[in-house]
């Protein structure tokens, strides 16, 4: 995308008809990266996004001795080393699965590994998994203290290991989960996961992980909810193709929704473990409509008016701030809750969407566990801060199709998961029904 620190949306001049494909699902990918980079033999990957999450994920895979290279069109060959290298320095940038999925894999390396990321890296969630790693046997280390909670930290790896019993509070990520998961097999004994302490966000993600692991080989148990039992065992090499991103695809179908248009997205799964596809039901909600046609493609639109609805997004949270734009034009009050720990996410999101529909003259209040918003209110063109938050992007985008006079600060935090993103977004918003 362009060099620029701020971008004024496209409003959509007339009634939608746009249609988009999206690169592959950043969740799925750096997943299936860790898991090839653990296996027995070379994986072949399809449809990697080009993102910076999963540029990271590559780069701090390859320190540990993982090889990687490109077989024809959009397929990476993943080989795993001969022999694990140390993982020395690993940038985890702002990706919540580099950070909560490398640590674990490092476990492995033959000598210690340092962590470190971007600025605001260091305010998001990882004591209660760096805890979990120490009950294993590693040694944690920050670079002013002895013990660290946060990055930028150095992993010793086990020296020897400990029981694989291990408890974890995950009421802040489910990627806690997901990461101790992933690298389970590879242990000497496994793992014995129990969690304990609130609802875990973002269920279907851990079952996402869950169902990659065992089309790979891996033996799980879930002998009671919130309990994991991984068997010691190899994984088995694979290949796969990437579906698309749907958190992402999200904000394209809502395009279609806000302007009472339609939009559609390419290649939608029909069936999924990606929490990006509640938006169809939360579309529905609203009083708009999902269709699957027949190229495999979900279209969305609106053929009346929308009106406020209340929407628990606990399974789906990276959904929130482009709900958020839904619920901005909606008529009436919407609440959307189970959503408390996204104040832990690229930047405290909950803030950062009242800010943003402050700016444009939507009355918010921020609670506990969620959002009201009084929508379908006269708005007006604001500046809207991204936080360097990628899905704040999205919510400008949306809010400025329309609304006249929207524009979005540092633009380029999109990258995180679609480099090209604005050129996607102004491509669709030019399409118009007849």
């Amino acid at each position: 995308m362009p060099d620029a620190a701020i971008w004024q949306p496209p409003v959509a001049g007339q009634t939608l008809a746009g249609r988009v494909d999206v690169p592959g699902s950043k969740s799925e990918a750096n997943r299936a990266l860790v898991l090839a980079a653990l296996s027995d033999g070379p994986s072949r990957i399809g449809g990697l996004p080009t993102s910076r999450d999963t540029s990271l994920m590559t780069e701090a895979l390859k320190a540990f001795g993982v090889r990687m290279k490109t077989s024809g069109k959009d397929v990476t060959v993943v080989i795993p080393p001969a022999h694990w290298h140390f993982g020395e320095e690993i940038d985890c940038g702002l990706a919540g699965t580099v950070m909560r999925f490398v640590p674990p894999v490092a476990m492995l390396a033959p000598g210690p590994s340092s962590f470190h990321g971007d600025p605001r890296a260091s305010q998001r969630p990882l004591a209660p998994l760096l805890g979990a790693l120490r009950d294993l046997g590693a040694d944690i280390v920050g670079d002013d203290s002895p013990e660290a909670d946060a990055l930028p930290f150095t992993l010793y790896p086990p020296d020897p290991w400990r029981d694989q019993t291990v408890t974890i509070d995950a009421s802040a990520s489910s990627q806690f989960v997901s990461g101790l998961l992933l690298a389970a097999p590879r242990y000497p004994r496994g793992i014995d996961l129990r969690h304990v302490g609130g609802p875990v966000p973002s269920r279907p993600h851990i079952d996402m992980t869950i169902a990659m692991l065992r089309a790979r080989g891996a033996v799980i148990s879930e002998p009671e909810p919130d309990h994991w039992i991984v068997e010691p065992g190899a994984l088995r090499a694979i290949d796969a193709v990437i579906e698309p991103d749907l958190t992402n695809g999200a904000a394209f179908l809502l395009g279609g929704v806000l302007t009472g248009g339609w939009a559609e997205v390419a290649r939608w799964p029909s069936e999924t473990t990606q929490p990006g596809d509640m938006i169809r039901g939360v579309i529905e909600r609203f009083g708009g409509w999902t269709r699957r046609q027949p190229n495999g493609a979900m279209r969305a639109g609106a053929d009346s008016r929308l009106t406020a609805a209340d929407i628990d997004l606990s399974a789906g949270s990276e959904l929130t701030p482009v709900v958020a734009a839904l619920a901005a034009v909606a008529e009436g009050v919407s609440h959307l809750t189970g959503i408390g720990h996204i104040r832990g996410h690229e930047t405290d999101r909950l803030a950062a969407i009242a800010e943003a529909l402050g700016a444009v003259g939507v009355p918010v209040t921020v609670e506990p566990d969620g959002l009201v918003i009084t929508g379908g209110g006269a708005r007006h063109g604001g500046v809207i801060d991204s936080c360097d938050d990628h899905r704040m992007v999205h919510l400008a985008a949306l809010l400025g199709l329309v609304t006249p006079g929207v524009s979005v600060l540092n633009p380029q935090a999109v990258s995180k998961t679609m480099p090209d993103f604005v050129e996607r977004w102004t491509a669709m918003a030019g399409g118009s029904a007849e």
